[in-house]
């Protein structure tokens, strides 16, 4: 069958966009889980750190759907919600929409850019649990994880435990932590066959850059270090604010190596948040495919028609290398 599809990304995060919507493949989940494995292969013609599938949706103007790289499906991802966004409002000649997700349906929308020639989404980030069971995470001592240590990862570093609803492990850490191995040794052993997070974590390391920005490195369930994982981001926004014990309902920058975003954590009631997180969808390029479903790795592209949209993207990614270099890498 022929497959059209939209190479794009978030702050560096890629994805294969697929819209089921238009061109039904009538595909099974296996189907999309063999295909997330043979297309996001870094070795293939294409690669990508996951698939972002568009489907029909009784509740909102679409459904996402999306499969990482090694075939295992993440129940939300904020860097792809922003291209499903763009995607969505685009199609439908429409500045905001609602897109129904696994565990919510969200508001997405058009915003002013991030930065120059960039198009900018908004998208919402929820919702947001501390309960450990929901991650989940098998600690008997407690049922929320906040600033405090996990004697079986480290004696000194203090995590906080989030679901948003993807799970994470956050730390705010020095600059002598990020550089290094620490982070890998940890995130490898939570996301192997392992007693506390039975299915996996995502592990940000978080350092200040200031008052009003952030530096993330996101170690993703089913990827590895990414250049930005929008989820991440947004829920070490929000834990950054809460440690600090700053205000909600104010911007941070968050840098990455992807590039920058922004987000913005509001308490919608005691104890009860999201988050905005806002930022760039850029396409690399448009293809047409050509693939047998049982045996995606031998795929054949058809045509391919890159865009422009890097250009104005690696202007933000080199402002945001520069803002890090100067703090975390100097």
């Amino acid at each position: 069958m022929d497959i059209q599809l939209i190479k794009c990304h978030g702050s560096g995060n890629d994805f294969i966009l697929i819209d089921e919507m238009e061109h039904d493949h009538q595909m099974t989940d296996q189907d999309r889980e063999n295909l997330a494995i043979a297309l996001c292969d870094r070795k293939s013609s294409i690669g990508a750190d996951g698939i972002l599938f568009v489907l029909e949706s009784q509740q909102a103007a679409a459904r996402m759907r999306v499969f990482n790289a090694d075939g295992s499906e993440a129940s939300m991802c904020g860097n792809g919600l922003r291209c499903v966004a763009r995607y969505i409002c685009e199609k439908l000649s429409l500045s905001e929409v609602l897109i129904e997700t696994m565990k919510a349906n969200l508001l997405v929308s058009q915003e002013k850019e991030i930065y120059e020639g960039i198009p900018t989404y908004k998208v919402e980030i929820s919702p947001v649990s501390f309960h450990l069971s929901d991650l989940p995470l098998n600690i008997e001592r407690a049922e929320k994880l906040i600033n405090e240590t996990v004697p079986e990862l480290s004696d000194t570093i203090r995590f906080t435990a989030v679901a948003v609803p993807n799970p994470h492990l956050i730390a705010m850490v020095d600059t002598d932590q990020i550089i290094s191995n620490e982070q890998k040794v940890i995130s490898e052993k939570v996301n192997m066959p392992n007693n506390l997070f039975p299915d996996g974590v995502n592990v940000s390391f978080v350092h200040p850059l200031g008052d009003k920005a952030i530096y993330v490195r996101t170690f993703e369930r089913g990827v590895g270090f990414t250049n930005a994982c929008g989820t991440a981001m947004s829920a070490s926004t929000l834990i950054y604010r809460m440690i600090t014990k700053q205000s909600f309902e104010t911007s941070i920058d968050v840098f990455n190596n992807g590039g920058m975003v922004r987000c913005v954590p509001h308490e919608v009631r005691k104890g009860q948040f999201k988050i905005d997180l806002i930022g760039n969808a850029t396409y690399v390029f448009k293809a047409s495919i050509s693939v047998d479903l049982k045996t995606p790795d031998k795929f054949s592209v058809l045509s391919k028609e890159e865009t422009d949209e890097q250009v104005s993207y690696r202007n933000l990614e080199k402002y945001a290398q520069k803002v890090v270099d100067e703090h975390i890498f100097h």
